[in-house]
């Protein structure tokens, strides 16, 4: 197809409205639509949560009378399916739109190319493919979602140069600064879940919730995600903080070498308790990952310590990775780095990131980057 800046410019609008619902719509995708019109964009919509109108209906509703004749951006196929909402495909015909711009194919089998076939047999002129890595990118938790049943996996480290992740004595509090930490939150928000490892709520206690001031692009306050403790004997305490606030879903993973007593004390915290096959005396993480796919969990973040982080990536399990480098230097053999396990022998065998993005948090800069 050859390059039109216009077009280009129009959908990277769609992107931008899609991104205002990040946190909200699992498990549908993040979508944005703009209606232009003569070189004016009449309306403008993004789909803000499971249930609610679609992105093309709301651009359509937006420009009214309008968006007769006019051009629709929208950064997902649009879906010809009856679900909890009409098919948007009857939507864009009726409302006499004469072109639609697609950035990229609905991955869902239920669409994979129909609604666009439909849109060209009602003589709709429909172009795809533009800006098709950066929509990609924005819905990769929906894309491995919906074709796989697993929860797609974010790996989330805070290191210091030397690559420690605590001093030798176990000090942590704290690595990176606050704006890090901030962003960390909204990453919180952003996954439906966070993980960590039973050493991790031992050491630290923590409550694993989202803390962040005012509200979100949508004037909502920020969600909480659900919260993942990997502990195979169940040893977390009755009293941890993670039970204190039961606004958002505590799930503890274990395996049968947990006792019965506990896990029913444990569940009457408020928690649910998963009891699931056990590799080498751990929790089964590739166990776990189908069961949290059963249960609707789309996304993980996982803030594990080294040995969590040394399992997943052991495993390959890990889709992105935020690592958080803070410009000081711990030293020590005895202080653990961000990565445990045998590792690997060979440079060949190391994994690597792709799709890099380097962000600066004052001091400290975080990379990012598909595994």
């Amino acid at each position: 197809m050859k390059k039109n800046l216009n077009d280009e410019y129009y959908m990277k609008i769609a992107l931008e409205l899609a991104k205002n619902a990040e946190g909200y719509t699992a498990p549908n995708p993040l979508v944005g639509a703009v209606i232009v019109k003569n070189g004016t964009i009449v309306g403008k919509g993004f789909h803000a949560k499971a249930g609610d109108n679609h992105a093309e209906v709301n651009a359509i509703l937006d420009a009214g009378d309008r968006a007769k004749g006019g051009t629709l951006y929208v950064n997902l196929e649009p879906c010809c399916h009856y679900g909890k909402t009409p098919p948007c495909t009857e939507a864009i015909v009726k409302a006499g739109i004469s072109r639609v711009v697609v950035a990229m194919k609905d991955p869902n089998p239920k669409v994979g190319g129909k609604g666009i076939e439909i849109l060209r047999k009602a003589g709709i002129s429909v172009d795809v493919g533009i800006l098709e890595e950066e929509a990609k990118i924005l819905n990769e938790v929906f894309i491995k979602f919906i074709l796989t049943g697993l929860p797609f996996v974010a790996l989330k480290a805070a290191v210091s140069l030397d690559g420690k992740i605590a001093t030798a004595k176990g000090e942590s509090k704290w690595i990176t600064g606050i704006e890090s930490r901030k962003f960390v939150h909204w990453l919180r928000h952003k996954y439906d879940a966070v993980l960590v490892g039973i050493n991790t709520v031992i050491a630290d206690d923590p409550m694993l919730t989202v803390r962040l001031e005012g509200k979100s692009k949508l004037r909502k306050p920020y969600i909480s995600p659900v919260r993942i403790v990997l502990d195979s004997r169940c040893r977390i305490s009755e009293n941890a903080k993670i039970f204190d606030n039961l606004s958002s879903q505590v799930i503890i993973a274990t395996t049968n070498a947990s006792s019965y007593d506990k896990i029913k004390r444990v569940e009457k915290k408020g928690a649910k308790v998963l009891v699931l096959n056990d590799e080498n005396g751990k929790v089964d993480i590739g166990d776990l990952l189908k069961e949290l796919g059963r249960l609707g969990i789309t996304s993980i973040l996982v803030e594990g310590g080294s040995q969590v982080h040394g399992a997943f990536l052991h495993k390959k399990l890990v889709d992105r990775v935020y690592w958080f480098i803070s410009p000081m230097i711990i030293g020590g053999e005895n202080a653990p780095s961000a990565v445990g396990g045998a590792g690997v022998e060979r440079l060949s065998d190391a994994l690597r990131l792709s799709k890099i993005e380097v962000k600066r948090f004052e001091e400290d800069i975080c990379i990012t980057g598909v595994v």
